[in-house]
């Protein structure tokens, strides 16, 4: 545990913007262990979504954003200290390389915690017999509880733009239930298949909730599909004549945030919805989800192993029904 910081850096090598979601649950529980504190966020060798696409997300989490601060270039930080020589109470390093942890070393800084080389650099350690988490962002996270000296929780708020919130409103009216189904995913492999994804979606609406398709730029072929099976559904990121919409993350997790549940494969989308605090249910098969799985606030993880196959077939409609019951509940 490190004495109260006024001023904090957090050190990455750089963020896109698929990095950046899944961090996010580290960067709100940065805020809500020290919410007094200077926060500056350094991509020390390329550009980091922060400053980008998700900066609209940050406000009031993120006090500053540093990109491409020359990490790339050591020899040049061996002449002079990192970042104009600036000062920080605390310096979180993200990272495992010995290079970079031994170049972080030389920022004027009161302490440094880095997982680097077993916490060898770090100014606390943690206790014998301490095991990494699979996730890299259960990784991040203990880097706060490590340095904060209590657990870390994902709860500083993400600011969202008053039009945005109206639009996600229009779209999904306060009253009835809202269930999100999610069906893309990055590799078709990891989707479970459309036909469960319809027939979970008449089942809900047999239950008097309505169904919320959530589809990105990748599942355009999926649109006329849905629309044709599931016509009640809602479809919010849908434009007209079935095209997809230019759809901001923002607005994505407005939608997230008027959902009872939602279920979504290992993809993307599942991220956004957990960042959004959205009660979900995530399915997994073909990749662990002790390492990819999102990081919800509440969270149904159902495995295609636990029905004997890697395959998403594998994964009864039944389970996955019975998942988000459990979640409205």
């Amino acid at each position: 545990m490190v004495p109260t910081p006024k001023s904090i850096l957090v050190y990455v090598g750089g963020d896109l913007v698929g990095d950046a979601m899944i961090k996010l649950p580290f960067v709100r529980a940065l805020r809500q262990a020290w919410p007094a504190a200077h926060i500056t966020w350094c991509a020390g060798k390329n550009r980091s979504a922060f400053a980008r696409e998700l900066a609209p997300l940050i406000g009031g989490l993120i006090d500053e954003v540093i990109e491409e601060a020359g990490f790339h270039q050591p020899l040049s930080l061996i002449l002079r200290r990192p970042l104009s020589g600036r000062y920080f109470d605390l310096v979180i390093d993200t990272q495992r390389g010995v290079g970079t942890t031994l170049l972080l070393h030389r920022l004027r800084h009161g302490h440094l915690i880095s997982g680097t080389a077993g916490f060898l650099f770090s100014g606390v350690k943690p206790p014998r017999g301490y095991r990494r988490p699979a996730a890299m962002v259960g990784q991040m996270t203990d880097l706060i509880a490590l340095a904060s000296g209590k657990p870390a929780e994902a709860a500083g708020r993400l600011t969202l733009d008053a039009g945005v919130e109206a639009a996600a409103a229009e779209a999904l009216p306060a009253g009835p239930v809202h269930v999100g189904l999610a069906p893309g995913a990055g590799g078709r492999h990891k989707c479970w298949p459309l036909d469960n994804f319809i027939a979970l979606a008449k089942q809900q609406q047999s239950l008097g909730r309505i169904t919320v398709f959530i589809l990105g730029p990748g599942e355009a072929d999926m649109v006329e599909t849905l629309q044709e099976a599931v016509p009640d559904a809602r479809f919010p990121t849908v434009g007209p004549g079935g095209t997809l919409a230019e759809t901001s993350i923002p607005f994505t997790i407005a939608i997230g945030q008027r959902l009872a549940a939602a279920v979504a494969n290992d993809s993307g989308a599942g991220h956004i919805l957990a960042a959004a605090d959205t009660n979900l249910v995530s399915l997994f098969g073909p990749t662990p989800a002790a390492k990819f799985a999102p990081t919800a606030r509440r969270l149904e993880i159902i495995d295609a192993a636990s029905f004997g196959s890697q395959a998403m077939s594998a994964i009864p409609v039944e389970a996955v029904s019975a998942a988000v019951d459990k979640l409205i509940a």
